[in-house]
């Protein structure tokens, strides 16, 4: 049986339809050009048509090209129109085989746009922690969830650490809260995290005059007297869980929230922990709370 090939009126009606379903998404995108050039810094540019939808600009300096997309994760993805009913899904909490559903993509597709874009949306976090800064980990078992070459024997479903207590067999996360419900939130690796870590992670985002709050960690004590601010411990061990406003409740209570907001994947690669971590930080906060505030935080160019 013969197939007609579409005519030009109808390829032109077809590309008109197609592009108003992508339109709310492109102008999104757009507002989000950069004021420099991505690849050399430039800030001046000029026009230089147009590709998919997308104005394209010319560096004046280094002479390459370049869209609103371009430096971001979200670079090359295609069918925009359905960005926005995803991030809805992120919102919500879905899995990856019901937002595939739930937009018409297939479960690969759905999996690689939701770490692209939690690559960009994680970025979206405090710069600084003042004031009372309460800081604590929390642990998860190692998985490599997802792997086709696995560096140890399989695990059964759920599977448990090989020794009790923390060890190497467990990831550490990291989280820092100040009492204005600022969250920062970092993977420090396998174990107990030393001061080596703490102060690769913290030095850079605490003010010089907060008060650190933390268990009773030799670590901390080192670190805060090498940082130079002041610092309060509660020993845990002890059974002493506040003392006044010294206290660890906050961030204690986001370490239940995560792991309660875990469940619903059934376990999360290791490799992806500080994308979940950076997803529920982001739902914790509020702040983001539409799509359309998603999609610009994901356009935030990786050098950032």
């Amino acid at each position: 049986m013969q197939q007609l090939a579409p005519s030009t009126e109808q390829q032109t009606q077809l590309r008109s339809w197609l592009d108003g379903l992508d339109r709310p998404c492109l102008d999104l995108i757009e507002q989000a050009r950069p004021p420099a050039c991505p690849h050399c810094g430039c800030p001046r540019s000029h026009r230089y048509g147009q590709a998919n939808g997308l104005r394209r600009f010319r560096c004046t300096r280094c002479r390459r090209s370049y869209n609103a997309l371009t430096g971001t994760p979200l670079a090359r993805l295609r069918q925009r129109g359905k960005w926005l009913p995803y991030l809805e899904c992120l919102l919500e909490s879905t899995s990856v085989r019901k937002a595939a559903r739930k937009v018409s993509v297939h479960p690969s597709t759905s999996f690689r746009w939701r770490h692209r874009f939690l690559s960009g949306i994680r970025r979206d976090r405090a710069e600084q922690l003042t004031g009372i800064v309460e800081a604590d980990e929390t642990y998860l078992l190692e998985s490599q969830k997802g792997s086709r070459h696995l560096t140890r024997p399989a695990r059964r479903r759920g599977g448990r650490a090989r020794r009790r207590g923390i060890s190497r067999d467990l990831d550490c996360l990291l989280v820092a809260h100040d009492r204005t419900r600022q969250t920062l939130d970092f993977v420090t690796g396998r174990g107990t995290p030393g001061k080596a870590e703490l102060d690769a992670c913290l030095r850079p985002v605490l003010a010089p005059d907060v008060l650190l709050i933390s268990d009773g960690a030799k670590a901390y004590v080192a670190f805060a007297r090498d940082a130079r601010i002041a610092h309060a411990s509660i020993d845990v061990r002890a059974g002493i869980r506040a003392r006044g406003t010294i206290h660890l409740q906050n961030v204690n209570g986001w370490h239940g929230r995560f792991k309660n907001w875990l469940v619903r994947f059934r376990g999360v690669a290791s490799r992806y922990l500080i994308h979940y971590s950076g997803w529920q930080r982001v739902l914790d906060a509020g702040v983001l709370s539409t799509p359309a505030l998603l999609l610009r935080a994901a356009l935030r160019r990786t050098q950032q």
